[in-house]
């Protein structure tokens, strides 16, 4: 847990580094619909909560609330993690599950928070935790009690202590901004004066690819956010768009329309070492690794309209993906390789899921001008980019029953890019 802190203490102090801090600003977030089963919970207040500049346990309660999966039953109790628990007192209030807590301020300024969750039912313990950090970090520590309650009360490895990349644009500028899966602690690392698109991050969270117009074209670039040192990828001929990782973080599939018709390429993450995967007269573009690396997934209007298909990750023959509709772009693939998210036109643009497995296809948006799906690390949420007057966020589950909006009233915000789990 401590390597957690030094390694996420460098990025944030780096990025603040090479990028001025937002102004106040923030991604407001409106919830609606609950999952198909609630876990019924209660966040006690944890002791000693003024020591830290925000209350952890708000924060946590919050990170549970947005994915519709937990039910918080209300307390005004303030229990620290070494009080006994009287299992009976909190089942009579229809609670299967506790977390209480306690902060313990040390002489140079850091935090100890302590936290406990019990499992009601068995009258157990679940977890427990003792995570020691600077003050300025008490959001991320709440986000990772609350992803460990995620974990062990559903299965799934939590998303809170995870960051999201997106662009906003207000009046003439665009700014790359990185923040907290729930929209805190944001800043630019990039401002311009040019249209900024399709940020991609690398698999170990410390880079950030993107395609700037600020040459007046588009151009692929590394943003390195650990040494604020940015690389350009891609400057070729034509446009160079839609940057995407290897899984192992060396390479990125690009689209280039260096040679006349746009095709799918791989390039060194630090540039050179150019390798052409598609070659037909037709449009090949948005390239998406798949998690184990072996295919290439890619928008083509080959067969006509613009379809998905994937591709062996040295090239060879195209296996078409999307049948259903005859409009289906910007392919995603579940970071367990089972599922694609993807954009179809039936009416409007839309996020559909199609199960890859079984070619099963689920709608999962109620909006008309949706864009750009990105699936959260664990699979379980999909953020997209939708229009509905100004350009918002918006999470939604993979089985379509919770929807978040996230959106500023100042800006459009658009091009989401939901960052890996920290290492």
């Amino acid at each position: 847990m401590k390597s957690f802190y030094r390694s996420l203490l460098l990025l944030v102090f780096s990025v603040f580094l090479s990028a001025q801090a937002v102004g106040q600003e923030v991604l407001n977030i409106d919830i609606a619909g609950v999952g198909n089963k609630q876990i019924p919970i209660v966040i006690a207040g944890f002791s000693n909560e003024a020591t830290a500049p925000e209350k952890v346990t708000n924060i946590i309660k919050a990170d549970l609330a947005r994915t519709g999966m937990f039910r918080l039953i209300g307390t005004d109790a303030i229990i620290g993690e070494s009080a006994d628990i009287d299992y009976r007192k909190w089942r009579a209030q229809g609670a299967d599950a506790l977390v209480v807590g306690t902060l313990v301020k040390s002489p140079d300024g850091k935090i100890d928070v302590r936290y406990r969750l019990f499992d009601l039912g068995k009258s157990s313990q679940l977890s427990a935790l003792s995570m020691l950090a600077p003050a300025s970090m008490t959001r991320v520590t709440a986000h990772k009690i609350a992803d460990d309650i995620y974990e062990k009360l559903t299965g799934h490895k939590g998303i809170f202590a995870t960051c999201i990349a997106y662009v906003t644009k207000t009046g003439n500028e665009y700014r790359l901004e990185i923040a907290d899966a729930d929209g805190g602690n944001k800043l630019v690392a990039l401002r311009s004066k040019e249209p900024i698109i399709s940020p991609s991050w690398s698999p170990d969270g410390t880079r950030v690819a993107y395609v700037s117009f600020e040459a007046k074209k588009p151009v692929v670039y590394v943003q390195n956010l650990v040494t604020r040192q940015r690389t350009m990828v891609a400057n070729y001929k034509g446009n160079n768009s839609a940057p995407s990782w290897s899984p192992d973080g060396s390479r990125l599939a690009v689209a280039l329309s260096k040679d006349g018709y746009t095709q799918v390429y791989t390039v060194s993450a630090n540039g050179g070492a150019l390798k052409q995967i598609t070659q037909t007269r037709s449009i090949n573009t948005e390239p998406q690794f798949s998690p184990d690396g072996q295919w290439i997934y890619f928008t083509s209007d080959r067969s006509g309209g613009p379809q998905i298909y994937k591709v062996g990750v040295n090239g060879g023959n195209p296996q078409r993906v999307t049948f259903h509709g005859n409009y289906n772009i910007s392919p995603r693939v579940s970071p367990d390789g089972k599922s694609l998210a993807y954009i179809s036109r039936r009416g409007g643009y839309q996020l559909y899921l199609l199960d890859l497995t079984n070619g099963q296809e689920q709608r999962l948006s109620d909006t008309s001008r949706d864009e750009s799906p990105s699936f959260s690390p664990n699979g379980q949420f999909i953020m997209y980019a939708t229009n509905g007057g100004r350009g918002a966020l918006s999470v939604v589950s993979v089985d379509g029953r919770v929807k978040q909006r996230l959106s500023m009233k100042a800006s459009d915000v658009r091009e989401p890019s939901w960052g890996p789990f920290m290492k």
